[in-house]
């Protein structure tokens, strides 16, 4: 069933703040008729942006709560439009009763994400930094909260707008020829038409590139610690986890199906796999837990291949590939001398830590794909795949210019990759798309 845009004639209410018991609980009423209930609930005037010290009272006149009512006159307001704020005690008991007695003036319980929705609708903010708003609410790092202010700043915005330009400029020149058929393209008007666009299909490559990154430090990474039994991997995982999560002992598969962790790996979310010793058994339960490694190496954006300095000749499974793995040679406290490590290998000793900081940034490196700091914002999928479908629709343009296929196809292939960019900021985009984006939103926000 398709999403829903709420109807922006209602005024709405929720509570913005954390659910729960608390000190203070914040309760925000939006819309056309929000000044005029908030004002019939305080029995005072309000005036704009100004903090009042108030009582809040019930449709029978009894007195729920006293708190602080803050008035922002439309469109000087987060949504846009006429909005209050409630600040109460943070008792649940006293919101129900606040929410049930703005409803009874004639405000409705606001859906997730509505109030961020109007703040779209009304031109406040654009798509990517509405998601910034749930993006930062839900950030699990230092790295994802910063990255998340910068788009909710409008940066990776800025950043599409620009890009966005170059496109309309090349498009509107190759309309003007389509305009006036009697102007033939000549040569070398139509080289300079397929510069322009290999220049912008640059530039949207170096954003792809970096919503990728973004998108991988939004959504985490999936990372697997494999190998042969006792060598070291459920060390391994508690060290990077810093906790014991992992059972270790001295008897090999004692993992019999994978252990998963969530932790932090340089401001990225990662979830970490123990995975079950690979080797050959008669034991059918660890046999199925071997399995399950298997399915897991597999799925894993990268894995970790460790194995026992001491016992060389322990290769990885066809399952792991050599273009997302690393190789880790374990307890180099029991040998005398270290070898040289060749690119994607480490060399460490869990027990003492020795390499560890080196795996780590490797880890880092393989993960997101270079410099940490050349990413400056969050991305998510969808805007991954907009930026893939507009690359595509201007590689296409090119390559129908370069094959004199007519200016009408290089046109309309622009037209697309137009459409596609400006998904993302929401300036085109069906109905049903932005009820999906708000639906996921927390109530209040």
């Amino acid at each position: 069933m398709p999403n829903v845009i709420p109807s922006s004639a209602d005024s709405i209410c929720a509570v913005a703040t954390a659910p729960g018991r608390g000190a203070l609980a914040v309760i925000r009423l939006s819309g056309p008729d929000a000044h005029t209930i908030a004002e019939q609930v305080t029995h005072r005037k309000l005036a704009a942006r100004q903090a009042i010290l108030t009582s809040f009272y019930d449709a029978r006149g009894e007195r729920i709560d006293q708190g602080i009512a803050l008035y922002f006159q439309a469109p000087a307001s987060f949504s846009g439009e006429e909005l209050v704020e409630f600040h109460t005690h943070g008792s649940p008991v006293v919101c129900d009763l606040l929410l049930d007695t703005l409803c009874a003036h004639g405000a409705r319980l606001a859906e997730p994400g509505e109030f961020s929705l109007r703040a779209f609708m009304n031109r406040k903010i654009d798509l990517a930094q509405a998601e910034a708003i749930a993006d930062l609410i839900s950030s699990s790092t230092e790295q994802c909260v910063r990255l998340a202010n910068r788009s909710l700043q409008g940066l990776f915005s800025a950043r599409v707008h620009d890009v966005l330009e170059q496109l309309v400029a090349v498009r509107t020149g190759i309309e003007v020829y389509l305009d006036f058929p009697d102007e033939d393209l000549d040569v070398q008007q139509a080289q300079h038409f397929c510069e322009q666009l290999e220049q912008l299909d640059a530039d949207i490559a170096i954003l792809l590139e970096q919503a990728q990154v973004g998108e991988r430090l939004h959504a985490g990474a999936t990372l697997a610690i494999a190998g042969p039994p006792n060598v070291g991997k459920s060390s391994l995982i508690n060290a990077l986890a810093q906790s014991d999560i992992a059972i270790v002992t001295a008897v090999p598969g004692t993992t019999r199906d994978p252990v998963a962790t969530d932790i932090e790996i340089t401001g990225m979310p990662v979830h970490v796999v123990d995975t079950a010793g690979v080797r050959e058994t008669e034991d059918a339960i660890e046999r199925e837990g071997i399995a399950r490694t298997r399915r897991t190496l597999e799925q894993a954006d990268l894995v970790v291949w460790m194995d026992d300095v001491t016992q060389p000749g322990q290769a990885p499974p066809e399952e792991v590939d050599a273009a997302r793995s690393i190789r880790v040679h374990n307890k180099i406290d029991l040998i005398d001398q270290v070898p040289e490590a060749l690119e994607d290998e480490v060399y460490l000793s869990v027990k003492t830590a020795s390499g560890l900081p080196a795996l780590i940034e490797l880890i880092r490196a393989r993960l997101l794909g270079g410099e940490q700091a050349s990413t400056p914002f969050l991305a998510r999928r969808r805007h991954r795949l907009a930026l893939q479908r507009t690359q595509e629709h201007v590689q296409a343009a090119v390559q129908g210019l370069r094959e004199a296929r007519g200016l009408e196809l290089a046109g309309e292939d622009l037209r697309l990759a137009q459409h596609a960019l400006a998904e993302i900021t929401g300036e085109f985009g069906s109905e049903d798309l932005l009820g999906r984006i708000f639906s996921e939103f927390c109530i209040g926000k």
